[in-house]
């Protein structure tokens, strides 16, 4: 969704509400310039909303991922997880005209696919990175057929209702805080973190790692759901083939900025929404001097930049046996 349609969108609401509460504080008749203070509000609520919007998936990819490296396992697999997620919420959206059962089924298809990658790594022993990366080829290679399956023809348009676009990000905001208390203040959540750290030690003292791990995963495969499942249809209402972006790539690296931390991974994802919404901002601007593929790549410059700022610290704060899913 362009920055200009946001603006346009939410405008009138905004606005109203905006002067309601800060009318005593406007300057006297003679002053006023309410042609600019208008233009002003509307850019900066724009601005915010767009940064908000975009920031929600990345935030709940990046808070799955969270929590299941402090359980030990890194899912890299994030990426195709959100892109099957998206793909079966607009095809359920399509089929029942439904945005709501399509996002149920967005969780549904974020659930199976990590239940497949947890099998195969907890259960299986299999390599954790090689799984993640086998299902992202596998989940961009997939969809792509399936869409034209159902479409006919990969360039025919493929429109669904849409979510509403603040339906979301309230439920990002608390599963953010839910994480939060789960892994700090539950003594399910100190295993969980136990099994990160140790796995031998949390082994010994009778908890099940792969249990805990499983857990993990099933709270990473519904937020990974959730973010595909928003992206198609909240932001988009469409499915475009590879339509993720490397936005699960981006998730990962909020990951490290946020070192694996509910808090620290919401404020990373905000500030790569506000990255996402200005590089909108820039284009609107119409610099014809400049190239708009160089605003298209500033999120993922910025992704490239905090990896190598952080990678350092980010490595200190890793868990000790994360990649190792091995069976316990």
């Amino acid at each position: 969704m362009s920055f200009t349609s946001l603006a346009l969108r939410y405008r009138n609401l905004f606005r109203c509400r905006f002067f309601r509460v800060f009318g005593p504080l406007r300057a006297p008749a003679s002053d006023r310039r309410s042609p600019s203070a208008f233009r002003l509000v509307d850019l900066f609520l724009a601005f915010a909303v767009s940064a908000v919007t975009l920031a929600t998936p990345l935030l709940l990819a990046a808070l799955g991922e969270a929590v299941s490296e402090r359980a030990g396992v890194v899912n890299i697999g994030i990426e195709g997880v959100m892109l099957t997620a998206a793909f079966v919420g607009v095809a359920v959206c399509h089929a029942t005209r439904s945005p709501w059962l399509g996002l149920v089924a967005s969780v549904g298809g974020g659930l199976l696919l990590t239940a497949a990658f947890a099998a195969l790594t907890i259960n299986g022993g299999r390599d954790a990175l090689l799984v993640g990366t086998a299902l992202n080829i596998l989940a961009l290679g997939s969809t792509a057929v399936a869409r034209r399956e159902l479409v006919g023809d990969s360039n025919a348009a493929f429109i669904v209702p849409t979510l509403p676009l603040w339906g979301v990000p309230p439920v990002a905001f608390a599963l953010c805080v839910a994480a939060w208390h789960w892994l700090f203040r539950t003594p399910s959540g100190l295993a969980l973190r136990a099994a990160g750290e140790n796995p031998a030690a949390a082994a010994s003292a009778g908890l099940s790692v792969a249990r805990l791990r499983w857990a993990a995963l099933v709270f990473s495969g519904v937020a990974c759901g959730l973010a595909g499942g928003y992206l198609a249809l909240g932001l988009s209402n469409t499915f475009v083939e590879g339509m993720t972006a490397g936005r699960g790539f981006i998730a990962l690296a909020i990951v490290i900025v946020g070192r694996r931390h509910p808090g620290g991974v919401f404020l990373a994802a905000l500030v790569f929404g506000a990255a996402g919404s200005l590089q909108f901002r820039l284009q609107a601007l119409g610099l014809e001097t400049v190239p708009y593929q160089l605003f298209l790549a500033l999120p993922y410059a910025l992704t490239l930049v905090a990896a190598m700022l952080l990678s350092a610290r980010a490595t200190q704060s890793r868990p000790a046996s994360q990649a190792r899913a091995g069976r316990r």
